[in-house]
């Protein structure tokens, strides 16, 4: 038998679809997967770095990986911790045997891969493998040219590169998915970094591209700024009214301290506009509590969003100092009790709202797509993310069924089939 490979990855979707090409490639070189570390031949860990916890994470699974795996192995250590403290990363991991940033060819023994044959800045437009599932995520663009305070991405990732949309549509067709779901650093930006070969629009155009393709098409990670009417219609008209949108704060003087576009009274006009489009429209955000200088009228202003708002998925985050960011040797620092308390206010009202959205589909007759046996997704619930649907064992995966919703079980909904 020849030799293995297994890969864990840490972080955010992104992360993933760089999985799915470093697999590619370990495919093309003759290894085969496996699902045990154990048994692998070589190991590698994708790493987030975004913030320390997610630091903390990737460190604690490498060192478990490196407890489990056959010591003939190799573990390699890749992603964003090992971009962004390479050297450093090396000499404080001896149990790492590589530590390989974005691109650089993983190493069998003396033998490097494939993957050094292609440009070394990332791995955009490297082969990945057909979807084991009905959905897949699709990296449209890498890197960021926006200066966010609390954002180190930028400063490891780089600029925004945005891919040719032939590639993509190749991508999409290889993956042979039911379900698209389109992710950058900062989507909506798609194609401004190359106005002369992608156009103006260039999210637009990709969206319904893409749409003709595939049955749903789902946006993550959209900066509010660039949600033109455009896009909202495009988005509308896939068949997926979900609108993942990267809010961080609705204090204007507040977003302005963490260089962010917008405000409460903006962001409303723009939820309000869609649902008048669209009742059924899904939303989604997150926000940052604790950004240094957030007082407490921030903070009031923030609760007053939440429950005018009423979106159906929301997340709430501490902030955390990074290095490389321009938060991080910023003054009037919220104390970490404080924070917690803002924290656990913001996700009691969170929690009410969304199971009220929940509840309002009992009785309700919806189509969802089987994932896996036993397991479905409406349009309203990004895979990975937001809740499911508990469908029976029967329905055949990868196909779109009708059901009629009768328990709601936390995020999650029960659902028998309509015959």
């Amino acid at each position: 038998m020849g030799q293995r490979y297994y890969i864990e990855t840490l972080g955010c979707p992104k992360n993933q679809v760089d999985s799915e090409k470093i697999a590619g490639t370990l495919l093309a070189d003759g290894l085969t997967p496996t699902d045990d570390p154990s048994k692998a031949d070589v190991v590698v860990v994708n790493t987030c770095a975004f913030i320390e916890e997610a630091r903390k994470e990737s460190i604690d699974t490498l060192l478990a990986l490196d407890d489990t795996r056959k010591r003939s192995s190799r573990l390699v250590v890749t992603g964003c911790m090992a971009e962004r403290y390479g050297s450093e990363l090396a000499e404080a991991l001896p149990e790492a045997d590589q530590v390989a940033g974005f691109g650089v060819p993983i190493q069998l023994g003396r033998k490097p891969l494939k993957v050094s044959e292609v440009p070394s800045f990332d791995l955009l437009n490297l082969p990945r493998p057909k979807s084991v599932a009905p959905w897949a995520y699709v990296k449209i663009a890498e890197g960021c040219d926006r200066n966010c305070g609390f954002c180190a991405i930028p400063s490891f990732r780089g600029p925004q590169r945005s891919r040719d949309v032939e590639s993509i549509l190749n991508e999409v067709q290889q993956l042979d998915v039911r379900e698209v779901v389109l992710v950058a650093q900062d989507l909506a930006s798609y194609g401004k970094d190359r106005p002369e070969e992608l156009g103006a629009g260039s999210i637009v155009k990709l969206v319904r591209d893409v749409s003709s393709m595939v049955d749903w098409v789902r946006l993550l990670y959209l900066y509010p700024s660039d949600l033109s009417d455009e896009l909202i219609d495009a988005i509308l008209a896939s068949g997926v009214p979900y609108f993942d949108l990267s809010l961080q704060h609705v204090s204007k003087p507040h977003l302005r301290r963490m260089r962010r576009w917008g405000d409460s009274e903006r962001f409303l006009e723009r939820i309000a506009r869609i649902r008048s489009l669209e009742p059924q429209a899904t939303f989604r955000s997150n926000f940052i509590v604790g950004y240094p200088g957030e007082t407490e009228e921030d903070h009031d202003q923030l609760l007053a969003f939440v429950k005018e708002a009423k979106l159906d998925w929301c997340g709430f985050f501490a902030f955390s100092p990074e290095e490389g960011t321009h938060a991080l040797n910023l003054p009037d620092h919220v104390e970490f009790d404080l924070m917690n308390q803002r924290l656990a206010e913001l996700r009691e009202i969170q929690d009410q709202i969304t199971a009220e959205s929940r509840d309002a589909l009992l009785g309700e007759t919806i189509q969802v797509l089987v994932d896996e046996p036993g397991i479905a997704r409406s349009s309203r619930e990004a895979p990975e993310i937001d809740g499911v649907v508990q469908v029976p064992d029967h329905l055949e995966v990868g196909r779109f069924h009708t059901v009629l919703v009768e328990q709601v079980f936390g995020p999650d909904l029960i659902a028998v089939e309509v015959n």
